[in-house]
């Protein structure tokens, strides 16, 4: 992390001084624009990626975390999803196109380019961690007011001769429908498109972009595809490892946001309206611990220890959470739990895209996390289960394990 010095000094270099040999590897040093310059131009990319890539992961959550909602607002009576593994089955069965399709997907994105192909598949369906963070949080967000976005909703109940629940289906799906227009609006291409983009980069700024990425890691040059050199970082045990701990945390954070509504009604005996609204403080804690992660991760160029105390944080709530006589007791867990799992999803992003270099290398890495996170979505519908209600005795140890 540069200090005050260090920029004023860089800006010196860079505004008419001669410099030395090292300059030309000084990741701040640039033959066109001056650092003031290139901080305003990277600050305009981030808010543009951030804010719309934000959007999309924002109508993700909703979506996968759904199904929670409608189950305490009368779904669950009308469908008898309560019926031995009916609710779980239901649940499982999105997750398992997100093994199967991320992979193609992600060779699609090169192919085709993220504005047309994120913004199709929406309607159809670096300080790294500060950006992480930034599309990360607004999914917190989104899940803090999803409850009481669908307690609104099940006012509903019998206009158009409709139950409120369903009301809760449609309106979110018309909010997806409408937020996939606005991204492929806003969205942007790959750098050697980034000029044809609205109102984004022009070729300097985009010649800029790809000179810093040369410095930085020395792979902006687009890379031909091929099935071997795509599947070739899978002998690497690191990607593996990064692939599980995906697992481990998808696991628990989708598990947490898909049955927190019914765990709040029928474990903690809140009303229907209080579990619906009761989810939004612990996803505001999560946006608070997940911007503390990040921070300590880009000043001290260190994710490990966050990952590791943001899990100790979360395996610290899961027991008293499950097994804590009192409901305030096990209420005030439900913070520890959702911020410790939902502040790690960023932080694991950002640790695998801070040591993984390469395109498809890179493409292939994410393309595991995304899939493995999938497979921890499958193994998050199982464990609670109806037949273990309220106290869901066995989803909490599986947890825990």
């Amino acid at each position: 992390m540069k200090t005050e010095a260090d920029e004023k000094a860089s800006c010196s270099s860079k505004n008419g001084s001669d410099g030395d040999a090292s300059s030309s590897f000084d990741i701040d040093h640039d033959p066109v624009y001056s650092y003031q310059e290139q901080r305003t131009l990277i600050h305009r990319i981030d808010r543009r990626l951030v804010v719309t890539l934000g959007l999309l992961y924002c109508m993700s959550q909703i979506d996968r975390s759904n199904l929670g909602h409608p189950f305490i607002a009368g779904m669950t009576d009308e469908l008898a999803l309560d019926v031995g593994y009916r609710f779980s089955i239901v649940v499982l069965v999105f997750f398992p196109t997100y093994v199967i399709f991320q992979p193609p997907s992600t060779v699609l994105t090169r192919k085709f380019g993220p504005r047309k192909f994120s913004a199709a598949i929406t309607l159809l369906w670096d300080d790294v961690g500060k950006r992480y963070f930034g599309f990360n949080v607004i999914g917190c967000i989104a899940l803090a007011f999803g409850g009481i976005l669908a307690y609104g909703l099940m006012q509903m109940d019998g206009v158009s001769a409709m139950a409120g629940w369903r009301w809760i289906f449609i309106i979110k799906g018309v909010i997806t429908c409408a937020a996939s227009f606005l991204a492929y609006l806003f969205f942007v291409d790959f750098l050697e498109k980034a000029d044809k983009s609205w109102r984004f980069l022009n070729t300097d700024e985009g010649d800029f972009i790809l000179r810093r990425i040369n410095k930085d890691r020395d792979d902006a040059k687009v890379e031909s595809f091929s099935l071997g050199r795509f599947l070739r970082p899978a002998r690497n045990l690191e990607i593996w490892i990064f692939a599980l701990i995906s697992f481990f945390i998808i696991t628990v954070a989708s598990s947490i946001s898909i049955f927190l509504p019914i765990i709040l009604e029928n474990n903690m005996g809140f009303s229907v309206a209080a579990s619906q609204c009761l989810i939004a403080p612990p996803y505001a804690v999560a946006a608070l611990l997940m911007w503390l992660s990040a921070y300590v991760g880009d000043r001290y160029h260190v994710r490990g220890p966050s990952l590791i105390a943001n899990f100790l944080i979360a395996l610290t709530g899961l027991p008293i959470m499950g097994f804590a006589a009192s409901s305030g007791a096990r209420y005030f867990c439900v913070f520890l739990v959702t911020a410790g799992t939902n502040a790690n999803i960023a932080t694991a992003l950002a640790y695998q895209a801070n040591n993984v270099r390469g395109q498809w290398k890179r493409a292939f890495c994410s393309a595991l996390f995304v899939g493995f996170g999938g497979i921890g979505g499958i193994s998050g519908a199982t464990i609670f289960r109806s037949q273990d209600a309220p106290r869901c005795i066995p989803g909490m140890s599986a947890a825990i394990t």
